[in-house]
C-alpha cells in the first residue's frame, strides 16, 4: 500500500529559526510541504526558510502578542491561499534561579512565550480551519517538563505542563471537526535554547553528560524530534489526538528507586 504523504500541504511552524523548529521546518518541506517560517528573530527565520528544499516564507513575530500571530497567519494566506498544519514550537527556557529567588518578572515572560503563545497559535489554527471550512493537524512542542517535576526551572516547568493543558482541551473541541491536536515532548535535545544557558548546572554545558543516564544513553538530535512531529502532522496518525508523545530516549519511563534507574548512585549533599 503506497504511503500517505504530507506534499502539497501549508504548515506554520513557529520558533523556527533553529533548533527543534527549524529542524522540524526542514523535514516538513523535504516531505513536499511549503512551509511559513516563524521566529522573533526574523534574521534566523529568513535563513531557514531560504535553506528550505521547497516553498517557504519567513515571517518575524513574537508569539505571545495577538497581532503578531494575526500578521503570521494573513501572511500564509496571502502566500499560499490556506493553512494546513501547525506546528506551535515557539518557547524559551528562563531563568535557572533558586525557587525563592525566581521573580515575577521571569515567571511571567516564559509564561508569555511558552503558554499564552501556544494558545493564540492554537486559537489562530482553529479560527482559520473555521474560515477555509476545512480542519488540519496541530503539533505544539511539550517537554518532559510537562510530565515529569524538577526543583529547578519552574517558570519554564511550569509552562510545559499548561501546554498539556492546552493539548487535551484542542482535541477534543476539534475531534468532531476532524482537527487532530496532539503534542511531542522532547527530552535532552542540545539547542541554543539550553546553551543559553551557559555553564549553569541543567542547561546546555552538563547535558551530553546528563544524556549518559537515559535508557538508550546518549541525547537526542532536532532530526529525530521533526520526525515525530512529521509523523503527527501525517495522516498516518490519522486516528490520533490528544496524545505526548515522549521523544526522550526513554528518560521518562525510569523507576530512580529500582538499581537499573541510578537508585544509590547519588551522594548527599
Amino acid at each position: 500500500m503506497a504511503r500517505r504523504t504530507l506534499d502539497g500541504k501549508v504548515a506554520v511552524v513557529t520558533g523556527a529559526g533553529g533548533g527543534i523548529g527549524a529542524a522540524s521546518a526542514r523535514r516538513l518541506s523535504e516531505d513536499g510541504v511549503r512551509v511559513v517560517v516563524v521566529d522573533i528573530d526574523g534574521s534566523a527565520a529568513r535563513a531557514t526558510a531560504e535553506a528550505l528544499p521547497g516553498e517557504a516564507i519567513a515571517v518575524q513575530g513574537d508569539v505571545s502578542r495577538e497581532e503578531d500571530v494575526d500578521r503570521y497567519v494573513q501572511a500564509a494566506v496571502e502566500r499560499f491561499g490556506r493553512i494546513d498544519l501547525h506546528h506551535l514550537n515557539a518557547g524559551i527556557f528562563g531563568t535557572f534561579d533558586r525557587l525563592p529567588e525566581v521573580s515575577a518578572e521571569d515567571f511571567d515572560r516564559v509564561i508569555a512565550v511558552n503558554l499564552r503563545g501556544a494558545f493564540l497559535g492554537l486559537r489562530a489554527a482553529f479560527r482559520r480551519y473555521e474560515e477555509q471550512d476545512g480542519g488540519g493537524a496541530i503539533v505544539l512542542t511539550a517537554s518532559i517538563a510537562s510530565l515529569r517535576g524538577s526543583a529547578d526551572l519552574l517558570p519554564y516547568q511550569t509552562s510545559k505542563h499548561g501546554v498539556m493543558g492546552l493539548v487535551h482541551g484542542g482535541a477534543l473541541y476539534g475531534g468532531p471537526l476532524g482537527v487532530r491536536v496532539n503534542a511531542v515532548a522532547p527530552g535532552l535535545v542540545p539547542t541554543g535554547l539550553f546553551a543559553a544557558g551557559g555553564t549553569a548546572r541543567g542547561g546546555g554545558g552538563d547535558m551530553e553528560q546528563r544524556g549518559t543516564t537515559t535508557p538508550m544513553r546518549r541525547v537526542g538530535t532536532t532530526e529525530e524530534i521533526a520526525g515525530v512531529v512529521a509523523f503527527l502532522l501525517s495522516d498516518d496518525a490519522g486516528y490520533v489526538t490528544g496524545e505526548v508523545v515522549s521523544a526522550d530516549g526513554g528518560a521518562s519511563v525510569v523507576n530512580t528507586v529500582r538499581p537499573s534507574g541510578g537508585a544509590g548512585a547519588w551522594t548527599p549533599p
